[in-house]
This record gives C-alpha cells, sequence and structure tokens, in this order.
C-alpha cells in the first residue's frame, strides 16, 4: 500500500464507531451482505438500448450469489432477440458480479442486468420475504401454460382511433364496438394454446377454434371489427 506524505506523518486515531452493513431482506431472511456468496433472491430488472428502439426484461434467480436461473424477454428489437438468446447461454452459472461486468450482447440487456444488480443488493427481491426463496423454475411462472411471455401491442391515429393488436390473453382478432364506436370489448386467440393443440394432434382450424377467447362486452356491440382491415366480423 502506498501512502502519501501527508498521510505518512498523521497521527493515528482508532475507528471506534462502525455497526457493519444494513441488514437486508433475502429469502426469508436478514441478511449483512459482505460478500457475493451472501446475495439470494428472485427479481426483475428492465433495460433499454441506446437508440431507445427496444427494451428488455431480465429476470433472474440467485442462490448464495450464483445465477441458477436466467429469463430474457425482449420487445422491439430482432437484434435484441438474437441477444437474448446467447444472454440466455452465458448467465447461469456466473456471479451476479461476474454478470454485471460481461458482455451481455445488447445495450439493453446490459442495462437490465445494471438495473436488476442494484435492486437484488439492496434487497428488493421479489422473494425477500419468503422462506427459502422460490424454486428454480419459477421465472417461468411468469409466461403461464403456454410459455410465453406476456404482449400488449396497442396502436392508434388521430384519424382512425385506437386498436388492439396484442393482449396478454393473445393475438387480438377482433375489437367490439357499441353505438358510438368506442371500443366495449375484444375476441383473441391464444397462439401458445393453439400451438398446443396442434402439438396433441388437432388440425390447425380446429386448434385455431379452441383456442378463440373473448372479453368485454362482446354481446353488446353494434359491430366487431378486425383490427388490422377493418374489415367487419359478423357476430355469432
Amino acid at each position: 500500500m502506498i501512502y502519501t506524505h501527508e498521510v505518512e506523518v498523521m497521527c493515528p486515531v482508532a475507528q471506534g464507531v462502525h455497526h457493519g452493513a444494513a441488514p437486508i431482506p433475502e429469502e426469508g431472511k436478514w441478511v449483512q451482505a459482505k460478500e457475493i456468496k451472501d446475495i439470494s433472491g428472485f427479481t426483475h430488472g428492465i433495460g433499454w438500448c441506446a437508440p431507445q428502439q427496444g427494451a428488455c426484461k431480465l429476470s433472474l434467480n440467485i442462490k448464495d450469489g450464483i445465477i441458477q436461473e436466467a429469463l430474457v424477454e425482449t420487445i422491439g428489437c430482432s437484434g435484441m432477440t438474437h441477444s437474448a438468446a446467447m444472454a440466455s447461454e452465458i448467465l447461469p452459472g456466473l456471479t451476479i458480479l461476474e454478470a454485471l461486468n460481461t458482455d451481455l450482447v445488447c445495450d439493453a440487456i446490459n442495462t437490465a442486468m445494471r438495473e436488476l444488480f442494484l435492486q437484488i443488493v439492496y434487497g428488493r427481491s421479489q422473494s425477500a420475504f419468503s422462506d427459502e426463496g422460490l424454486a428454480i423454475g419459477a421465472g417461468l411462472e411468469d409466461l403461464g401454460k403456454g410459455l410465453r411471455s406476456q404482449i400488449g401491442t396497442m396502436y392508434g391515429t388521430l384519424k382512425k382511433g385506437p386498436r388492439y393488436l396484442e393482449m396478454a390473453e393473445g393475438y387480438v382478432t377482433g375489437i367490439a364496438l357499441d353505438d358510438k364506436d368506442q371500443i366495449i370489448g375484444y375476441q383473441f386467440v391464444s397462439l401458445g394454446k393453439m400451438t398446443d393443440f396442434i402439438k396433441k394432434g388437432d388440425d390447425p382450424n380446429t386448434a385455431w377454434e379452441k383456442a378463440k377467447g373473448q372479453y368485454g362486452r362482446i354481446d353488446d356491440a353494434v359491430r366487431i371489427i378486425d383490427p388490422r382491415t377493418d374489415k367487419e366480423i359478423e357476430k355469432k
């Protein structure tokens, strides 16, 4: 250790007050985190790229400082999707400090890692008060039975008004309008369920019908239109 002359000529003074790190909540325990291995928890981080044309949601399940599970969800950028494929291979097995200082290929994923790191080392995890934390595989529960990300895609113009294109339930096939042309509901197809039906042997048309659903006051609609073409759909 090298000291400057000014420090060398100082007389020693004892450090009397030092209570250690403030305890943070981790998986049902209060932990004074002093080393990377002291960090455990499951949480999320949101990141964006430099031109802000895409975003990433990163979910990590960390046990004793080691990433055991990684879920990388992206939107808005095709290149980011391919970067996420690489990140899903890179992250498991790294310490959270290694992950913070590893190039995760895409700015948005790197930013999500930074934001997640800040949360989890301050004890702001989703499993802070869950005894033993969450089981490995908990990240998939965010995706639901079809193991697909929940996506909302809405579009609107001053001239033509709003369009619901994709809801958490699935691909929107029709929006229901009242007598004032205001949206009062929507019809959708769950693409995850449809794919599962096809994998089990249903033909695509049967699977399409079985995966249909609706939300809102569909029965009160004056008309139902295709949100992508304005083609009117016949009510059943």
